[in-house]
Protein backbone atom coordinates (compact mmCIF):
# COMPACT_ATOMS: atom_id res chain seq x y z
CA UNK A 1 0.00 0.00 0.00
CA UNK A 2 2.90 2.50 0.72
CA UNK A 3 4.07 2.01 -2.65
CA UNK A 4 0.61 2.40 -4.04
CA UNK A 5 0.40 5.71 -2.18
CA UNK A 6 4.05 6.66 -3.44
CA UNK A 7 3.19 5.75 -6.87
CA UNK A 8 0.08 7.82 -6.84
CA UNK A 9 1.78 11.11 -5.05
CA UNK A 10 4.28 11.11 -7.83
CA UNK A 11 1.54 10.73 -10.61
CA UNK A 12 0.25 13.66 -8.52
CA UNK A 13 3.47 15.40 -8.73
CA UNK A 14 4.00 15.35 -12.76
CA UNK A 15 0.54 16.04 -13.22
CA UNK A 16 0.59 19.35 -11.06
CA UNK A 17 4.38 20.05 -13.23
CA UNK A 18 2.34 19.37 -16.58
CA UNK A 19 0.12 22.18 -15.56
CA UNK A 20 2.11 24.36 -14.06
CA UNK A 21 5.00 24.32 -16.78
CA UNK A 22 2.39 24.71 -19.43
CA UNK A 23 3.33 21.91 -21.76
CA UNK A 24 4.57 17.81 -21.67
CA UNK A 25 7.88 18.66 -23.01
CA UNK A 26 8.38 21.82 -20.06
CA UNK A 27 7.09 19.73 -17.62
CA UNK A 28 9.91 16.22 -18.72
CA UNK A 29 12.64 19.27 -18.93
CA UNK A 30 11.98 20.27 -15.75
CA UNK A 31 11.72 17.13 -13.83
CA UNK A 32 14.93 15.72 -16.34
CA UNK A 33 13.13 12.56 -17.91
CA UNK A 34 11.70 12.62 -22.00
CA UNK A 35 8.79 13.82 -23.02
CA UNK A 36 6.95 10.05 -23.28
CA UNK A 37 7.66 9.10 -20.01
CA UNK A 38 5.61 12.16 -18.45
CA UNK A 39 2.98 11.62 -21.09
CA UNK A 40 2.81 8.09 -19.57
CA UNK A 41 2.48 9.07 -16.27
CA UNK A 42 -0.53 11.20 -17.40
CA UNK A 43 -2.05 8.70 -18.80
CA UNK A 44 -1.66 6.42 -15.90
CA UNK A 45 -2.78 8.96 -13.22
CA UNK A 46 -6.46 9.87 -15.68
CA UNK A 47 -6.50 5.73 -15.80
CA UNK A 48 -5.88 5.57 -11.85
CA UNK A 49 -8.58 8.35 -11.42
CA UNK A 50 -11.34 7.10 -14.08
CA UNK A 51 -11.14 11.11 -15.38
CA UNK A 52 -10.01 13.27 -18.06
CA UNK A 53 -7.58 15.19 -16.84
CA UNK A 54 -6.39 17.36 -19.80
CA UNK A 55 -7.60 17.88 -23.76
CA UNK A 56 -4.61 17.86 -25.99
CA UNK A 57 -4.03 18.82 -30.07
CA UNK A 58 -1.27 18.76 -31.68
CA UNK A 59 -0.68 22.77 -30.60
CA UNK A 60 -2.64 23.26 -27.34
CA UNK A 61 -3.13 21.50 -24.06
CA UNK A 62 -6.39 22.78 -22.05
CA UNK A 63 -7.29 21.49 -18.38
CA UNK A 64 -10.62 19.59 -18.33
CA UNK A 65 -13.11 20.53 -15.25
CA UNK A 66 -11.96 17.64 -13.51
CA UNK A 67 -8.35 18.45 -14.94
CA UNK A 68 -8.94 21.70 -13.36
CA UNK A 69 -10.17 20.40 -9.87
CA UNK A 70 -7.44 18.01 -9.78
CA UNK A 71 -4.81 20.43 -9.89
CA UNK A 72 -5.97 22.65 -7.58
CA UNK A 73 -7.03 19.58 -4.82
CA UNK A 74 -3.30 17.94 -5.71
CA UNK A 75 -1.17 20.94 -5.51
CA UNK A 76 -2.49 21.51 -2.12
CA UNK A 77 -2.25 17.94 -1.35
CA UNK A 78 1.44 18.06 -2.15
CA UNK A 79 2.17 20.89 0.15
CA UNK A 80 0.55 19.56 2.50
CA UNK A 81 2.43 16.01 2.04
CA UNK A 82 6.10 17.61 2.27
CA UNK A 83 4.88 20.11 5.20
CA UNK A 84 3.71 16.73 7.30
CA UNK A 85 7.02 15.29 6.56
CA UNK A 86 9.20 18.43 7.64
CA UNK A 87 7.05 19.05 10.89
CA UNK A 88 7.40 15.23 11.57
CA UNK A 89 11.47 15.23 11.40
CA UNK A 90 11.34 18.66 13.50
CA UNK A 91 13.43 22.18 13.23
CA UNK A 92 16.26 20.43 13.20
CA UNK A 93 15.76 18.69 9.84
CA UNK A 94 18.82 18.92 7.44
CA UNK A 95 17.17 20.96 4.27
CA UNK A 96 17.89 18.57 0.76
CA UNK A 97 16.98 18.76 -3.14
CA UNK A 98 17.66 21.59 -5.69
CA UNK A 99 16.83 25.19 -5.98
CA UNK A 100 16.66 26.90 -8.97
CA UNK A 101 17.47 30.79 -8.07
CA UNK A 102 17.59 33.91 -10.64
CA UNK A 103 19.96 36.80 -9.42
CA UNK A 104 21.32 40.00 -11.32
CA UNK A 105 24.39 39.56 -13.30
CA UNK A 106 26.85 41.92 -11.30
CA UNK A 107 25.69 40.59 -7.65
CA UNK A 108 25.53 37.55 -8.82
CA UNK A 109 28.65 37.21 -9.92
CA UNK A 110 30.16 39.05 -7.47
CA UNK A 111 28.78 40.39 -4.15
CA UNK A 112 26.19 37.36 -3.57
CA UNK A 113 28.61 34.22 -4.42
CA UNK A 114 30.53 34.05 -0.83
CA UNK A 115 26.96 33.82 0.81
CA UNK A 116 25.68 31.11 -1.85
CA UNK A 117 28.94 29.09 -1.26
CA UNK A 118 29.03 29.58 2.44
CA UNK A 119 25.07 28.33 2.68
CA UNK A 120 25.87 25.22 0.19
CA UNK A 121 28.45 24.62 2.60
CA UNK A 122 25.92 24.76 5.75
CA UNK A 123 23.54 22.52 3.73
CA UNK A 124 25.64 19.76 1.86
CA UNK A 125 22.32 18.00 0.51
CA UNK A 126 21.27 20.76 -0.94
CA UNK A 127 22.27 21.86 -4.80
CA UNK A 128 21.50 24.86 -6.39
CA UNK A 129 21.18 26.27 -9.73
CA UNK A 130 22.64 29.52 -10.23
CA UNK A 131 20.86 31.70 -13.42
CA UNK A 132 22.10 35.32 -14.41
CA UNK A 133 19.58 37.72 -15.84
CA UNK A 134 18.85 41.05 -15.42
CA UNK A 135 14.90 40.51 -15.79
CA UNK A 136 12.26 39.11 -13.58
CA UNK A 137 11.99 35.71 -14.19
CA UNK A 138 8.76 33.74 -15.58
CA UNK A 139 8.74 31.73 -12.16
CA UNK A 140 6.73 28.80 -13.52
CA UNK A 141 7.85 28.41 -16.63
CA UNK A 142 11.02 28.69 -16.17
CA UNK A 143 10.94 26.85 -13.15
CA UNK A 144 12.45 28.93 -10.93
CA UNK A 145 12.07 29.06 -6.75
CA UNK A 146 12.84 32.60 -6.33
CA UNK A 147 14.83 35.66 -7.64
CA UNK A 148 17.55 38.61 -6.21
CA UNK A 149 16.00 41.37 -7.79
CA UNK A 150 17.56 45.41 -7.83
CA UNK A 151 15.48 47.96 -8.46
CA UNK A 152 11.53 48.14 -8.11
CA UNK A 153 9.18 45.21 -8.24
CA UNK A 154 6.50 45.80 -10.59
CA UNK A 155 4.22 42.20 -10.18
CA UNK A 156 1.93 43.10 -7.07
CA UNK A 157 1.39 39.67 -7.17
CA UNK A 158 4.90 38.46 -6.01
CA UNK A 159 6.59 38.31 -2.78
CA UNK A 160 9.31 40.66 -2.25
CA UNK A 161 11.44 40.65 0.70
CA UNK A 162 13.02 43.91 0.71
CA UNK A 163 17.06 42.90 1.73
CA UNK A 164 18.91 46.00 1.21
CA UNK A 165 19.24 49.22 -0.46
CA UNK A 166 22.27 49.83 -2.69
CA UNK A 167 23.67 53.48 -2.55
CA UNK A 168 24.56 55.39 -6.09
CA UNK A 169 27.94 57.66 -6.72
CA UNK A 170 28.76 59.44 -9.50
CA UNK A 171 32.56 59.18 -10.77
CA UNK A 172 34.58 59.43 -13.21
CA UNK A 173 38.47 58.85 -14.05
CA UNK A 174 41.27 61.17 -13.55
CA UNK A 175 41.94 61.94 -17.28
CA UNK A 176 38.15 62.52 -18.01
CA UNK A 177 38.31 65.44 -15.37
CA UNK A 178 41.57 66.92 -16.30
CA UNK A 179 42.49 70.55 -16.39
CA UNK A 180 38.78 70.73 -14.89
CA UNK A 181 37.85 71.52 -10.77
CA UNK A 182 36.92 68.27 -9.21
CA UNK A 183 33.16 68.94 -9.85
CA UNK A 184 30.99 69.74 -6.44
CA UNK A 185 27.52 70.31 -7.53
CA UNK A 186 25.54 68.51 -10.09
CA UNK A 187 25.54 71.50 -12.62
CA UNK A 188 28.67 71.11 -12.81
CA UNK A 189 28.35 67.64 -14.64
CA UNK A 190 26.35 68.67 -16.77
CA UNK A 191 29.10 69.36 -19.81
CA UNK A 192 31.10 65.88 -19.12
CA UNK A 193 30.62 63.12 -21.38
CA UNK A 194 27.95 59.93 -19.89
CA UNK A 195 27.77 56.45 -19.38
CA UNK A 196 24.18 54.85 -19.13
CA UNK A 197 23.02 52.27 -17.35
CA UNK A 198 20.02 51.61 -19.01
CA UNK A 199 18.69 49.68 -16.75
CA UNK A 200 17.94 52.40 -14.28
CA UNK A 201 18.65 55.70 -16.18
CA UNK A 202 18.77 56.54 -19.81
CA UNK A 203 18.96 60.52 -20.45
CA UNK A 204 18.60 61.62 -17.06
CA UNK A 205 19.69 61.66 -13.21
CA UNK A 206 17.86 62.55 -10.39
CA UNK A 207 20.50 63.73 -7.20
CA UNK A 208 19.81 65.13 -3.95
CA UNK A 209 21.95 66.07 -1.15
CA UNK A 210 23.27 63.38 1.09
CA UNK A 211 22.13 66.10 3.92
CA UNK A 212 18.95 66.30 2.47
CA UNK A 213 17.44 68.83 0.69
CA UNK A 214 15.86 69.54 -2.63
CA UNK A 215 16.12 67.40 -6.00
CA UNK A 216 18.51 68.54 -8.64
CA UNK A 217 17.82 67.09 -12.45
CA UNK A 218 20.67 66.63 -14.62
CA UNK A 219 19.96 65.45 -18.68
CA UNK A 220 22.41 63.64 -20.04
CA UNK A 221 23.29 62.81 -23.17
CA UNK A 222 25.43 59.26 -22.96
CA UNK A 223 28.41 58.19 -25.40
CA UNK A 224 27.69 54.51 -24.12
CA UNK A 225 24.84 52.78 -22.76
CA UNK A 226 24.51 49.36 -21.39
CA UNK A 227 22.97 47.16 -19.35
CA UNK A 228 26.02 45.41 -17.60
CA UNK A 229 27.53 47.54 -14.50
CA UNK A 230 31.03 45.94 -15.35
CA UNK A 231 30.54 46.90 -18.55
CA UNK A 232 29.69 50.41 -17.63
CA UNK A 233 32.58 50.44 -14.78
CA UNK A 234 35.55 49.42 -17.47
CA UNK A 235 34.19 52.15 -19.47
CA UNK A 236 34.36 54.59 -16.98
CA UNK A 237 37.71 53.17 -15.94
CA UNK A 238 39.24 54.06 -19.71
CA UNK A 239 37.71 57.64 -19.37
CA UNK A 240 34.68 57.49 -21.71
CA UNK A 241 32.48 59.21 -19.62
CA UNK A 242 31.28 59.67 -16.19
CA UNK A 243 28.62 57.51 -14.94
CA UNK A 244 25.80 56.47 -11.40
CA UNK A 245 26.85 53.16 -10.60
CA UNK A 246 26.41 51.10 -7.06
CA UNK A 247 28.59 52.04 -4.61
CA UNK A 248 29.63 48.43 -3.50
CA UNK A 249 31.40 48.44 -7.42
CA UNK A 250 33.30 51.51 -7.04
CA UNK A 251 35.02 51.94 -3.41
CA UNK A 252 38.02 49.91 -3.97
CA UNK A 253 38.28 52.19 -7.08
CA UNK A 254 38.14 55.39 -5.45
CA UNK A 255 40.05 54.28 -2.72
CA UNK A 256 43.13 53.48 -5.17
CA UNK A 257 42.62 56.38 -6.99
CA UNK A 258 41.37 54.97 -10.38
CA UNK A 259 38.30 56.81 -10.08
CA UNK A 260 36.82 60.21 -8.89
CA UNK A 261 33.57 60.55 -6.49
CA UNK A 262 31.94 63.35 -8.28
CA UNK A 263 29.68 65.46 -6.25
CA UNK A 264 30.31 63.47 -2.95
CA UNK A 265 28.08 65.47 -1.22
CA UNK A 266 24.95 64.23 -3.63
CA UNK A 267 24.52 60.94 -4.34
CA UNK A 268 21.32 59.61 -6.81
CA UNK A 269 18.44 57.49 -4.94
CA UNK A 270 19.35 54.32 -3.41
CA UNK A 271 18.35 50.99 -5.23
CA UNK A 272 15.98 48.39 -3.26
CA UNK A 273 17.04 44.90 -3.55
CA UNK A 274 14.27 42.62 -2.95
CA UNK A 275 14.17 38.85 -2.93
CA UNK A 276 11.35 37.72 -4.98
CA UNK A 277 8.73 34.15 -5.22
CA UNK A 278 5.61 33.53 -6.31
CA UNK A 279 2.85 33.30 -3.46
CA UNK A 280 2.51 29.35 -2.27
CA UNK A 281 0.80 28.01 0.82
CA UNK A 282 4.20 26.17 1.69
CA UNK A 283 7.70 26.69 0.89
CA UNK A 284 10.02 23.92 1.25
CA UNK A 285 12.09 23.80 3.58
CA UNK A 286 15.34 24.47 1.84
CA UNK A 287 13.67 27.43 0.50
CA UNK A 288 12.92 28.75 3.59
CA UNK A 289 16.79 28.62 4.90
CA UNK A 290 17.79 30.27 1.48
CA UNK A 291 15.89 32.93 2.35
CA UNK A 292 16.92 33.59 6.09
CA UNK A 293 20.40 32.98 5.14
CA UNK A 294 19.94 36.38 2.24
CA UNK A 295 17.99 37.90 4.76
CA UNK A 296 21.52 38.12 7.06
CA UNK A 297 23.96 37.46 4.29
CA UNK A 298 23.36 40.29 1.83
CA UNK A 299 23.53 43.39 4.76
CA UNK A 300 26.66 41.82 6.02
CA UNK A 301 28.11 41.71 2.74
CA UNK A 302 27.10 45.12 1.61
CA UNK A 303 28.80 46.23 5.13
CA UNK A 304 31.94 44.74 4.36
CA UNK A 305 32.29 46.39 0.67
CA UNK A 306 31.19 49.86 1.80
CA UNK A 307 31.91 51.06 5.14
CA UNK A 308 30.36 51.94 8.29
CA UNK A 309 29.03 55.68 7.35
CA UNK A 310 27.53 54.44 3.90
CA UNK A 311 25.87 51.45 5.46
CA UNK A 312 24.39 54.17 7.70
CA UNK A 313 22.93 56.10 5.35
CA UNK A 314 21.53 53.17 3.14
CA UNK A 315 19.63 52.31 6.36
CA UNK A 316 18.45 55.53 7.03
CA UNK A 317 17.06 55.39 2.83
CA UNK A 318 16.13 51.97 3.49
Amino acid sequence: MQTSLTQRLDLLQTFVRIVEAGSLSAAAAQLHTTQPTVSRRLQALERSLGLRLLQRSTHAMKLTEDGQRCYEHGRDLLARWERFGEDLRGPADEPEGHLRIQAPHAFGQDLLMAPVVEFLRRHPRVTIEWLLNDRTPNFIAEDVDCAIQVGDVPDPLLVAIRLWAVPRIVVAAPSLIQGRALPRHPSELADLPWLALHTFYRHELMLSPVAGGEAFRLPIRPRMSTDSLFAMRTAALMGLGACAASAWTLTEDVAQGRLLHLAPQWQTAPLPVHLIYPPARFLPLRLRRFIDAMRHALPAAMAGHEGASTVEATRGAG
